[in-house]
C-alpha cells in the first residue's frame, strides 16, 4: 500500500516530493505549555526544490493556513497573533481567524483564507518535537488529514477530544474551500 504522509525531509532525501500537488503540515509547540501552532501549506507545480540551512525551499505557488492553539492560562490572550513574540507569531489578526473555545477554556484559531505565496515558500527544518509532514494527494488525503488533526489537537494541545474532532473539521473545511488547486 503506497504511504498516506511522511516526514517532509525524508521525502526530500528519497526524491519522493511530488512536483504537481500535495500538502504539508508544520507543527511548533512550545516546550513549556500545550500552546501550539501549526501551518498548513498546499503546493502546486514545483520548479524546484532545495534544501537551505533553515529548511526547504520550493519555488512553487503555494497556499497557507494557521492554526493557533491557547491554553485556558495564556498569558497574552488578547495581543494580536501578528504582533505577539516570534515563536507564537503567525501573520493575522483576530478578525481573520475563526476563533473556538474548547471545554476546558483552550482557544483554537484557524485562518478564515489562506495567504497566497507567489514564486517560493521555505519550510522551516522542525526541532525537538515538532515535525513536517507532507501528505500526498490522494482520493482520501482529506481524511487523512481530518484523522491526524484529531489526534494531535487533543495529545499534542490538550484539546478535548469532542473538541478537537470539532475544530479538525473546521480546519479541514477550509483547506478543502481554500487550497486545492
Amino acid at each position: 500500500m503506497a504511504s498516506k504522509a511522511i516526514d517532509l525531509f525524508e521525502a526530500y532525501e528519497q526524491d519522493k516530493l511530488p512536483r504537481d500537488e500535495a500538502y504539508i503540515v508544520s507543527s511548533f509547540f512550545s516546550s513549556n505549555t500545550t500552546y501550539s501552532k501549526y501551518e498548513i501549506v498546499s503546493y502546486s507545480a514545483v520548479k524546484a526544490i532545495f534544501r537551505t540551512d533553515e529548511g526547504l525551499t520550493f519555488q512553487s505557488n503555494g497556499k497557507k493556513i494557521y492554526v493557533l492553539i491557547e491554553p485556558a492560562g495564556y498569558p497574552n490572550k488578547s495581543v494580536e497573533p501578528y504582533i505577539r513574540t516570534s515563536s507564537d507569531q503567525v501573520p493575522l489578526r483576530f478578525s481573520e481567524m475563526t476563533i473556538l473555545t474548547a471545554k476546558n477554556q483552550s482557544r483554537v484559531m484557524v485562518s478564515k483564507n489562506a495567504v497566497q505565496s507567489y514564486s517560493s515558500f521555505t519550510v522551516m527544518r522542525p526541532s525537538g518535537i515538532n515535525f513536517a509532514l507532507l501528505f500526498y494527494k490522494l482520493p482520501d488525503v482529506f481524511d487523512t488529514m481530518q484523522i491526524f488533526f484529531e489526534k494531535t489537537f487533543n495529545k499534542e494541545a490538550a484539546v478535548p477530544q469532542h473538541d478537537a474532532q470539532k475544530v479538525a473539521k473546521t480546519v479541514i473545511d477550509e483547506v478543502r474551500t481554500e487550497m486545492v488547486w
